[in-house]
């Protein structure tokens, strides 16, 4: 994409020389290469019509416009909102999380209010260094291009699976709490997994240690974690036909919870657990070795994760959404 670059004088005098013989916007545009909506912000910015714009005045004012010193950044100035967006930005809330969270903490302090681009706009301009690397890790990577998902190859099929077309209009449109969404969080080399389970209607996420990804440790483990919950909030468990789900009949008879399997290939049939996915690769990234770490360790995150407000709970936590629930 070319770099915007600002209107020259002789551009400005073509301006004013084609409007003032009735030239529409449009055609200037066109006999100048510019956008149509770059010539309108021009009028509007000087304030004038088409027929008082003139050039010389236009340009000089341009000119004294961007030599004037800017507005100080609000994080710049305010050590303590600059102190709480740091503090946050540390326990990994977003900016945009940030933004709102500030504004239901100090609802009567104007001073403590910041919108989520004013702090991505800070941490970029930051000088290089360690200080600017540590808070920039802080923030969720984002992937132009979705790397596709290397293709599950398996010998035996997922015998008695029930397709996703088959769940029944609560679960599809998440207006009955306890339907859930799962799958598997890789680590290094393949060699060892994190079980996840995310609530559809509640966005709170279970996290599951492994010690393997064969189908009974998978079985075993989703297992134990979900009987700990209500019965109400155990109803169906949405999944891929990875391997490791072989054995849902069992974990049926075990949970009560039916098991409804995605078409082959389509992630965004579990697009909940997609988007939670994303979200734990910012406290174990890729390579992490699931095995070497402690439950404690991987319970502390789920804690974190479900504690950050969501701009689909209308700024709730997840956990907050989840023991609503249990009220």
């Amino acid at each position: 994409m070319a770099r915007y670059q600002r209107l020259t004088l002789m551009e400005r005098e073509e301006l004013s020389r084609m409007l003032a013989t009735g030239h529409s916007l449009r055609a200037v545009a066109q006999a100048i290469q510019r956008a149509p909506s770059t010539l309108s912000r021009e009028l509007t910015r000087h304030r004038t019509s088409p027929v008082t714009y003139r050039a010389v005045p236009a340009h000089q004012r341009a000119q004294r416009w961007a030599h004037q010193p800017r507005k100080p950044r609000k994080l710049a100035v305010q050590p303590r909102l600059r102190t709480a967006v740091f503090t946050l930005l540390a326990q990994r809330w977003s900016p945009e999380q940030i933004a709102r969270g500030l504004l239901q903490r100090y609802p009567d302090e104007p001073t403590m209010r910041i919108s989520h681009e004013a702090i991505y706009t800070y941490l970029y301009v930051l000088p290089l260094g360690t200080f600017k690397r540590e808070l920039v890790r802080y923030l969720r990577r984002r992937h132009r291009f979705r790397r596709p998902r290397k293709m599950r190859l398996s010998s035996r099929p997922i015998q008695d699976l029930i397709s996703i077309d088959e769940r029944p209009a609560e679960v599809v449109d998440r207006t009955v709490p306890g339907h859930w969404e799962g799958d598997l969080l890789v680590g290094h080399a393949n060699a060892s997994a994190l079980g996840t389970l995310v609530g559809r209607t509640t966005r709170f996420t279970v996290l599951v240690p492994l010690k393997a990804k064969d189908a009974a440790t998978v079985r075993q483990a989703f297992a134990r974690e979900l009987r700990t919950l209500p019965a109400q909030l155990r109803r169906s468990l949405t999944y891929d036909q990875g391997p490791e789900m072989r054995e849902h009949r069992l974990f049926t008879k075990q949970t009560k919870m039916r098991v409804y399997f995605a078409h082959p290939h389509s992630p965004w049939e579990r697009g909940t657990n997609e988007n939670t996915a994303g979200l734990l690769r910012q406290f174990f990234p890729k390579g992490t070795r699931f095995h070497q770490l402690s439950r404690a360790e991987i319970k502390r995150v789920q804690v974190m994760l479900n504690d950050r407000p969501r701009k689909i709970l209308d700024w709730h936590s997840p956990a907050h959404a989840f023991h609503q629930l249990l009220h």
